[in-house]
């Protein structure tokens, strides 16, 4: 591969941001300047439901930092030196709001999530990890839990949506660990019913298996559950949490659990090569995701749904063929949309109502990976930008999105 196709390969994935339906680099013939395009629209779109990474520049994200990071924690502190200081404090307070004895921070949650995982399977004695064949370990990770850390995996279901107590229960094998994500993004960032979870926790525990959350995104699931952040962790053996995903940090991850399993994995993240120098600005990032966006993220649910109505609503008026939202009523701030075109095309519309009404409705559509050809479907994320819209402000978006499209 050439440097600048390698370039290209790699602006598309960090575009995508873990791409849904794939399993790599999301690369469809975009090119270096598509992208720029798209990022080019996007930020200069005066409405959207929310912002992604890819829009953000260095200089403005490194300003906000430092007028507004003064606020968590004291900047004439020292800078951290391999995780004390001010990614202790995170932690500490992490550990804090999950309820849990201790955390610890981890460049990345492919890394927590291995850690974790391979801890798990050396108390148990088994390393057999049961999870649906749609997680992001899954299908994100390259193998990771199997080529790097030794683990194989079992599908209790391939159903779209967490497994079930009787499904875990009726598994034909032992495993040592069940690893649950929370939402599970793939299906469309479903949940189970607070009864369902803790039925299929209490299957997992008759099997004497352990049990870890994938909580990437698990901050914006207390609204469905109607429990707060520590009673829903309290039900796992470990959580996993992210700080970039719906916190706006800039990177960074948390496992979080007993103080003998925590300390345990610091020493796995020291082997893995997760023991950075230097990581304040993503600590002090989170620390201002939890202390700004978290407060928020019960009022983006909420919007959600009065957001994916009107989205409905909007498609019917413009006549459209067949469209699909799901789950009709979201689960969290996040959920899908299908429509009946190439993907491009539908990315196209969305780019060019940006460009022309400064209106972002969506962003980039994808291939369904598993459906008839010339359906797409879009991640929906109702943020706090998103907030101001009304249902009639999306109806009329919905229009000038189906107008576009060629």
């Amino acid at each position: 591969m050439t440097d600048d196709s390698s370039r290209a390969a790699r602006s598309q994935d960090a575009l995508a941001e873990d791409a849904p339906g794939t399993d790599g680099p999301d690369v469809d013939g975009l090119g270096e300047d598509g992208i720029r395009r798209m990022r080019v629209a996007w930020r200069g779109a005066t409405r959207v439901l929310s912002r992604t990474s890819a829009e953000r520049r260095i200089g403005v994200r490194l300003a906000d930092l430092a007028a507004h990071a003064g606020g968590v924690y004291d900047l004439d502190e020292s800078v951290d030196m391999y995780g004390d200081g001010v990614v202790t404090e995170l932690e500490r307070r992490t550990a804090r709001l999950l309820g849990m004895e201790d955390a610890a921070f981890f460049p990345t949650g492919t890394m927590a999530q291995q850690v974790a995982l391979r801890c798990w399977a050396g108390r148990t004695g088994n390393s057999t990890v049961a999870l649906h064949p749609r997680s992001h370990a899954e299908l994100h990770e390259r193998d990771a839990l199997h080529e790097v850390s030794g683990l194989r995996t079992v599908h209790p279901t391939t159903g779209p949506r967490l497994p079930t107590a009787d499904e875990v229960s009726r598994l034909g094998e032992p495993f040592g660990t069940l690893m649950l994500e929370l939402p599970l993004r793939e299906a469309g960032f479903v949940l189970p019913s607070w009864e369902e979870l803790t039925e299929v926790v209490e299957a997992a525990r008759e099997r004497d298996a352990v049990v870890h959350f994938d909580g990437a995104r698990l901050w914006e699931c207390a609204p469905h559950f109607g429990r707060p952040l520590e009673e829903i962790a309290a039900l796992a053996d470990s959580v996993y949490v992210s700080y970039y995903k719906s916190l706006d940090g800039i990177s960074g991850a948390a496992l979080a659990g007993p103080r003998t399993l925590v300390d345990e994995a610091r020493a796995w993240r020291h082997r893995y090569g997760g023991d950075v120098f230097h990581q304040f600005p993503a600590a002090l990032s989170a620390l201002l995701g939890m202390e700004r966006e978290l407060p928020r993220l019960p009022q983006c649910v909420a919007h959600a749904k009065v957001v994916a109505q009107a989205l409905g609503e909007g498609f019917r008026a413009a006549r459209t063929p067949w469209s699909r939202v799901h789950p009709e009523v979201p689960h969290t701030h996040q959920f899908r949309v299908w429509l009946p075109y190439a993907a491009e095309v539908l990315t196209e519309a969305a780019v060019r109502q940006a460009e022309e009404t400064g209106v972002a409705l969506f962003h980039r559509w994808f291939p369904c990976p598993e459906g008839p050809p010339g359906i797409a479907f879009c991640e929906v994320t109702v943020a706090s930008q998103g907030l101001e819209w009304t249902a009639e402000d999306v109806v009329a978006a919905v229009a000038g999105f189906i107008g576009r499209i060629a």
